[in-house]
């Protein structure tokens, strides 16, 4: 990789800022930051999160927000009669390409509108690159500055952005000056269906761990106890979670477990539970703040996180919070759902089974509440593999460098 001038100021676009689930964006700033990086966000929402982690508290003042109601159309309007024609293309590109889903239509001309008003304000910051996280309506807004501006504009894809959606995807992965993903999963994903040249547009930067801030001591852990951290939607699996355990508990074998996380699922996993009598077993505490996650962490022995492909297709890319875990300490149990495979790799650095097998999951948390010298094998294995590939500061350092080489490139 030749050395590039370092590139000096980049503006965010993100849906939410800030965001429970998107520590992994924080931590990105914030070495970017560290490294002599002038970042700016632009959150396409206002804020409306109850619990706000610390790290992001202090990037509050690099925030900006879109004016709402009569005010943000004005500002919208006075950008389109400054630049009419990029701006009428701009929708004109977006009503074409997703007419035939109306909701996402109507959620990407509300977005636009946001990024819209932002021209002037964009303008003083003058930043060199517009970096949005998502291939949805972040990637849209930051596509739509960039034509306005004449400026260059990349995007970092995940999950659901992809899985679900192809907002103008094709289209964004010709025009970006940079387009990353984080597994090669993903790229794999994106040459087969939105467009050839993904395998050689693409940049794989994972998602990572703040290994400073991550204790890994496998001693003086609770034996029995199970933890489980991630949102309460389907592609999560805790339906199957619960189901395992319920079969545990059948076997006489003794465990706790903790789910922390919040979502739509709660009320229906929490019935599940007590269907199951195992109200005493499972603790379903909600979202926490990242100290207390990581509390967690360093006391379980074993972390469980068993994804599935959810009946719309939906999936997780490598979920950050089995990321944690590995680099906690836990010993950990998932499924090879997605990129999963490129973090855990069966009797390796943790216990691979099938999706939606409640079964072989019981079986896999059996074996490993009963081996303890199985679980320190993995659990030292999998701080090494987060340590060598999922480092947080190594991977936003490569992603400065390749944000660099493309604001270089002529």
């Amino acid at each position: 990789m030749t050395n590039k001038p370092p590139i000096e100021r980049v503006l965010y676009v993100v849906s939410l800022f800030p965001c429970w689930s998107e520590t992994f964006i924080v931590r990105e700033i914030q070495t970017l930051i560290a490294d002599g990086v002038d970042v700016r966000i632009l959150s396409l929402k206002p804020p409306s999160e109850k619990l706000v982690q610390v790290d992001a508290k202090a990037l509050s003042a690099r925030a900006h927000y879109p004016e709402l109601g009569l005010r943000g159309m004005i500002a919208t309007l006075a950008t389109v009669v400054r630049h009419p024609l990029m701006s009428l293309t701009c929708l004109a590109a977006i009503v074409a390409d997703m007419w035939r889903t109306p909701t996402i239509l109507l959620k990407s001309l509300v977005s636009l509108s946001r990024g819209l008003q932002q021209v002037r304000w964009l303008a003083e910051f003058d930043p060199q690159l517009i970096h949005a996280h998502w291939a949805t309506y972040p990637s849209t807004v930051a596509w739509s500055l960039a034509r306005i501006t004449g400026r260059r504009f990349s995007f970092t894809c995940h999950a659901h952005d992809i899985f679900l959606d192809h907002q103008l995807l094709a289209r964004k992965v010709e025009e970006a000056a940079l387009a990353v993903t984080i597994s090669r999963f993903n790229i794999d994903w994106l040459t087969q269906r939105v467009s050839e040249q993904a395998s050689m547009r693409f940049a794989v930067v994972h998602c990572g761990v703040d290994l400073r801030r991550t204790d890994c001591e496998l001693d003086g852990r609770s034996d029995r106890h199970i933890v489980a951290v991630g949102r309460l939607d389907p592609i999560k699996g805790f339906d199957v979670l619960v189901d395992a355990l319920r079969q545990l508990n059948e076997r006489n074998i003794e465990f706790r477990c903790t789910v922390i996380g919040e979502g739509p699922l709660r009320s229906a996993l929490e019935a599940q539970t007590r269907a199951h009598g195992l109200d005493g077993r499972i603790e379903w505490v909600g979202a926490l703040p990242q100290e207390a996650v990581q509390a967690a962490l360093r006391d379980a022995a074993i972390f469980a996180l068993p994804c599935q492909v959810a009946a719309d297709g939906n999936r997780d890319g490598i979920p950050v919070a089995l990321m944690e875990a590995m680099a906690s300490g836990c010993a950990v149990v998932t499924t090879a759902v997605s990129g999963i495979p490129e973090l855990v790799e069966d009797d390796v650095n943790g216990l691979v089974v099938a999706e939606r097998d409640a079964a072989g999951l019981a079986d896999a948390l059996q074996r490993l509440l009963g081996d303890s010298p199985l679980r320190r094998r993995l659990a030292m294995a999998a701080r090494a593999r987060v340590e060598r590939e999922f480092d947080a500061q190594a991977e936003a350092r490569r992603l400065r460098q390749l944000m660099s080489e493309a604001v270089n490139e002529r």
